[in-house]
């Protein structure tokens, strides 16, 4: 880090100020992963810092996020802080992509190895956050009434965080019991002898579908768009490798901050898919296939590019889906007809073997549309089918619902709501005009969702480690991203977007999931080197595109 040294508290931490509201030097709202990462380095430079966290644990996403098969499809072994050597010593990761449960195991043992819990008050939520110009501070208000103040503010709210909340008609004259994939009960849920309906097939659903079958009496499917989906082949990890990664980690997390998606495991081919031969092609298809996980995509230069090179890998993955389900019906139903990569990817575990089984049904409810909930179920267009139990993996209100949900207040009393009416507008997925020294980690215009999160989350925490110090030994009180530098990059990250396929398809990438949400793509496309590299020269060139006094 260019010129770090340790930073004198603006206040101590038994200072007391209006009431005993204590000013503190950077807030910080969310304590997964990001969260307490940026913890962890601010309190490092000696500054007095508070996480706002709404659960009673760490672990954002992997807190809430506890539905059967619940999985990350990053590998286990670069899903992890590389901060620090003796943690990735240390731990022992035991499955090639984690469970949820492992996940938040692992950020238990962060946040108890590196003592963060005394600086998080768990179980407040946020409900309103607004700019002091006079005081140039942030007061932050909880929906319990408790006021919290601070210089800087760093918003580690995460971008798949804020569910989409089921708003069917009739939900409360259901008689059964529903959940929430993205709210799963802590306590879990059991599913024997039940028969259950679940809502949806995006990547919580893929993970789900094939745990639930396995418990229901019967499971029944209510698909709007089939996804696309990989085999994760998922299996324990053996000693050897494990050590084998753990012996050049180093080599490895360089490579992957140099990687398109930043990951080192993932290789993306060079050549185009329409360059080489029809058997070729397939042969590489296959072995990424054989191989598993969402580097599917990466087998070819153009498949993000070209409609021509994109079918062909999309039919590939439709064929297999004929393969594999029996039912020639259900078959078709579940073979998507967008363009592969638009959407989410996901990586399974046996979800279209799952349809051969006897007590899963398939129900496309384009030709059947559901009309709303009933005391039995749900009703659809043409029929009522019973449940015990509905499951709702609608998804959530990502990269921007979270940030919404605060009632954000900046200068002049703009509010962010408002201004981000018409779509999600930022400096870097960083900085925001008109939000002075208010910071976001892995915003809408930065790679975060189509990259390894735990790589962002550190290059972004690491920057804005590296601000507050600028700012700090500078003393400078404000720095607020310039208009004009706002524009210019929404401008790119729009541009970027519109020269790939991603526009192709409504995904929650575009906001597409959430009525009224305008359709704009939120994340920066462009791969995480060249975005690296224009953070780095805007730290370099005295925060360019900021305005600091």
């Amino acid at each position: 880090m260019q010129g770090w040294s340790k930073l004198t508290s603006l206040k101590l931490e038994s200072d007391l100020i209006n009431n005993s509201t204590v000013v503190y030097d950077v807030i910080v709202v969310g304590a997964g992963f990001a969260g307490m990462y940026m913890l962890h380095e601010l309190r490092k430079t000696g500054l007095n810092v508070l996480v706002l966290e709404e659960a009673t644990g760490v672990g954002g996403t992997w807190y809430w996020n506890r539905y059967p098969g619940a999985r990350c499809d990053v590998e286990s072994m670069e899903y992890s802080y590389s901060f620090s050597e003796e943690l990735q010593q240390e731990w022992n990761w035991r499955h090639r992509f984690s469970t949820q449960p492992e996940i938040l195991e692992y950020a238990n043992h962060v946040a108890d190895r590196f003592d963060l819990r005394r600086y998080i008050k768990f179980q407040t939520r946020v409900s309103s956050v607004r700019y002091d110009q006079n005081k140039q501070q942030w007061l932050l208000k909880s929906s319990m009434k408790e006021e919290f103040q601070s210089r800087f503010c760093v918003m580690a709210t995460g971008t798949l965080s804020s569910v989409n909340e089921p708003k069917f008609n009739g939900i409360k004259d259901y008689q059964g019991d529903w959940y929430i994939t993205g709210r799963w009960p802590h306590s879990g849920v059991d599913f024997s002898g039940k028969t259950v309906g679940i809502i949806g097939t995006g990547s919580s659903a893929v993970q789900a579908i094939p745990v639930i079958a396995k418990e229901a009496k019967h499971l029944t499917v209510f698909q709007r768009t089939a996804n696309y989906s990989i085999p994760a082949k998922n299996r324990s990890l053996i000693n050897s490798e494990v050590e084998g990664v753990k012996s050049r980690y180093s080599e490895i997390r360089t490579e992957a901050r140099s990687n398109r998606a930043g990951i080192a495991f993932l290789k993306a081919g060079i050549d185009s898919a329409l360059s080489v031969s029809e058997t070729t092609r397939t042969q590489e298809y296959q072995r990424r296939w054989d191989e598993g996980g969402t580097g599917f995509t990466a087998a070819y230069s153009d498949i993000g590019t070209s409609d021509k090179a994109n079918f062909t890998a999309a039919e590939f993955v439709r064929n297999k889906i004929r393969e594999t389900v029996q039912n020639t019906e259900t078959a078709e139903l579940l073979a998507p007809t967008n363009t592969i990569g638009c959407k989410r990817l996901c990586a399974d575990t046996d979800y279209y073997e799952t349809y051969n089984r006897a007590n899963v049904t398939l129900l496309d409810v384009n030709s059947d549309p559901i009309q709303g909930l009933v005391e039995e179920g749900i009703q659809t267009e043409k029929n009522i089918y019973a449940f015990d139990i509905i499951v709702f993996a609608i998804g959530f209100d990502a990269m921007t619902g979270a940030l919404l949900s605060m009632n954000i207040t900046g200068k002049d009393g703009c509010n962010l709501k408002e201004i981000w009416s018409e779509g999600p507008k930022s400096y870097l997925g960083l900085s925001m005009f008109g939000f002075p020294n208010m910071f976001t980690i892995t915003g809408p215009g930065s790679p975060s969702v189509l990259s390894n999160m735990m790589t962002s989350i550190e290059q972004h925490v690491e920057w804005i480690r590296d601000c507050i110090n600028y700012m700090e030994l500078g003393g400078h009180s404000e720095i607020e991203a310039e208009l004009a530098a706002e524009e210019y990059w929404t401008n790119q990250v729009e541009e970027i977007a519109r020269n790939t396929l991603r526009y192709t398809c409504n995904s929650w990438y575009v906001g597409a999931n959430i009525p009224g949400k305008k359709r704009i793509f939120m994340p920066y496309a462009g791969g995480i080197p060249p975005y690296r590299e224009y953070c780095d020269e805007v730290a370099q060139n005295g925060y360019d595109g900021f305005k600091i006094s």
